[in-house]
């Protein structure tokens, strides 16, 4: 077993961490990482051909999306109100929702892949209508879509949520059967490690696969719709998975690399990381430096996802004593930044979160900052509304 740490991290995440690199082959934590179910958020960790269904977790194929488009900050900074406005109304955020846009991608040909064969027949044709009506929604909790301008004033989309109900549904499904359980019925989180070479294994990797296509599609077709309510012209892509798993081959060795909240970042590789609605996001790539790579290589050749929370949701709601962040306190922190918000809640306040830099700096030279990007708009569900589908 081998293991490296980035950052500092709770005795519970790291308890956590160590429970699981236990069962690996060898494992990361990255800097950004907090307790999560079975394996902390930020934890990485390979196999020789098996796959954790918790590892990958119930937001399977969760992940972020940047567009950078031909517009420059001049051409949009007299009416952030009103495009702020015009994203809510257009696109579906929060629970289950359905899409209320007329040209959501409905007929997509995700939707006669053969991996819905790895759906149990008696589930399949709902669990695929059920997808079919998510398809470009957004939900709830961390996700959102965001206006941002980077350091040329050139004006970026960035997205961030996962599979939705179709990721829930087959995460709980195959956790359910690997319990000699039925499919739909609730069982306990544990760390279910599949042989890729059984029949449930097989299965659980085509559906996680078509999760991941769908999660895709989603996430293209959110943020190029709200490019086209921009009024601009798409000029590059930044798209990643930080919920997934991929077979992939490191020192010599085929394994499977399950991220649970880690992006990849292989040399040159570029990602979007977002920070909170009150902090910067960046677009950055996996350290092209040839004196990175014995790190890069401990680290899996991951990096962060995000900035991390501090505080989790029933503290920055005030549901423990002496916890709860002031609301006040949050509308000043946005006001200085100049964020434009709708929808959030205190739960995702910028005060539940690390700074973005600083979980970056602990990364080290294992990754390369391309551009720094300051919200403009940040658009997420409204106060309150649950989401059982957020990562």
């Amino acid at each position: 077993m081998r293991t490296h740490i980035f950052g500092q991290h709770d005795e519970k995440t790291l308890a956590q961490f160590y429970q699981v690199a236990q069962r690996a082959v060898r494992a990361a934590l990255m800097a950004d990482g907090h307790l999560g179910y079975v394996m902390p958020i930020g934890g990485v960790a390979a196999y020789r051909s098996q796959v954790s269904v918790v590892g990958v977790g119930f937001d399977i194929a969760c992940g972020n999306a940047a567009i950078r488009t031909n517009l420059r900050l001049e051409k949009i900074e007299g009416r952030l109100e009103e495009l702020a406005d015009e994203i809510a109304a257009t696109i579906s955020f929060g629970l289950g929702r359905s899409n209320r846009a007329n040209d959501a991608p409905t007929d997509h040909p995700l939707f006669e892949d053969e991996a819905w064969e790895a759906i149990p027949k008696a589930h399949r044709e709902a669990l695929r209508e059920k997808a079919r009506a998510q398809l470009g929604t957004v939900g709830g909790g961390n996700h959102y879509v965001d206006v941002f301008a980077d350091e040329k004033e050139r004006i970026w989309i960035g997205v961030h949520f996962g599979s939705r109900g179709l990721g829930h549904t087959i995460a709980s499904g195959f956790m359910a059967l690997a319990q000699n359980r039925s499919w739909g019925e609730r069982v306990p989180e544990s760390e279910a490690l599949l042989d890729l070479k059984s029949p449930l294994g097989q299965a659980y990797w085509a559906a996680m696969g078509l999760a991941g296509r769908y999660a895709y599609a989603g996430r293209e077709w959110v943020a190029r719709k709200v490019v086209a309510l921009l009024g601009a012209r798409e000029e590059e892509l930044v798209h990643n998975h930080h919920n997934f798993a991929w077979k992939e081959v490191h020192d010599g060795e085929e394994l499977v690399v399950v991220r649970k909240g880690a992006t990849p970042a292989f040399p040159g590789q570029k990602g979007f990381v977002g920070g909170s609605m009150g902090d910067d996001a960046v677009i950055l790539q996996g350290s092209t430096l040839a004196s990175a790579q014995p790190l890069q290589k401990a680290a899996l050749f991951s990096t962060v996802h995000g900035a991390g929370r501090v505080m989790s949701r029933r503290q920055a709601l005030g549901k423990r004593r002496g916890s709860g962040v002031n609301p006040e306190a949050m509308r000043s922190w946005l006001k200085r930044k100049g964020v434009v918000l709708r929808g959030g809640d205190l739960d995702e306040a910028p005060q539940v979160y690390r700074r973005l830099s600083d979980v970056l700096k602990a990364q080290g030279p294992t990754i390369e900052v391309l551009h720094v990007l300051r919200p403009l708009v940040v658009v997420m569900a409204g106060a309150g509304e649950f989401d059982p589908y957020k990562d």
